[in-house]
């Protein structure tokens, strides 16, 4: 069921699901750029996320904050979002009892939301932050940051600078028990413009390193047709 609509705190919330059959498959939950500058779950990073959680065998739910799409509501400064996003995984998990792990990713905006969720649902295992904007949001609360995780963002970001991500980085590395992996993309700017394959490779290789499987090649032309992000 690619289309979704789940109920939430202010209306309905528009998704767009990925269920995988496979017994215990885990599940991942993708938050998309700020919704003043543009920002839908139809982002070409955003889908980028969720179709490379899907190629690894995860139930993927990516979805519009209120106000945006067919969302309802207005837009909230953030703790709006943050109770959509808290709705939108609590049915993500109720669709997969028995996932044997969780992960969130957020690009910019959804990066400093997903982060929120993070410190406050502890079964997340892991995260990928895309252009996590450090030098525009307060990312204190991550004190210390409760799972290991990847940051990246572009070495030519004119919106948040790779030193405010790099900054950023350091001081959670410093938590113990949890790395927190940090990659800069050369070239690429905050929307990472001509760079997304290399991005993508950069989301994969980490993914990978976390030991998530990758299904097989004949499930490609399936997944495409299922996750069409139009």
């Amino acid at each position: 069921m690619p289309e979704v609509i789940i109920n939430g705190p202010a209306g309905r919330i528009e998704g767009r699901y990925h269920h995988e059959a496979a017994p215990g498959a885990p599940i991942a939950i993708i938050l998309h750029p700020h919704p003043q500058f543009g920002g839908t779950m139809n982002n070409q990073i955003v889908y980028s996320l969720y179709y490379t959680f899907v190629q690894r065998g995860f139930s993927v739910l990516r979805f519009n904050f209120r106000g945006v799409g067919r969302s309802q509501g207005l837009f909230d400064q953030g703790p709006g979002e943050l109770s959509d996003a808290a709705t939108a995984l609590d049915w993500l998990q109720l669709a997969n009892p028995d996932a044997k792990s969780c992960w969130i990713a957020g690009v910019s905006f959804g990066a400093w939301i997903a982060m929120q969720l993070l410190m406050r649902r502890p079964e997340i295992d892991g995260f990928i932050s895309v252009a996590p904007p450090a030098n525009l949001y307060d990312f204190s609360f991550l004190a210390p940051c409760p799972s290991s995780g990847l940051m990246i963002n572009g070495d030519r970001d004119r919106v948040v600078p790779a030193s405010a991500v790099k900054t950023l980085v350091d001081k959670l590395k410093t938590q113990k028990g949890i790395v927190v992996s940090h990659e800069i993309i050369p070239g690429a700017n905050h929307f990472f413009e001509d760079k997304i394959e290399d991005l993508v490779t950069a989301m994969e290789k980490y993914l990978d390193k976390r030991a998530l499987a990758v299904p097989k090649p004949s499930r490609r032309e399936k997944i495409e047709r299922d996750s069409d992000p139009k």
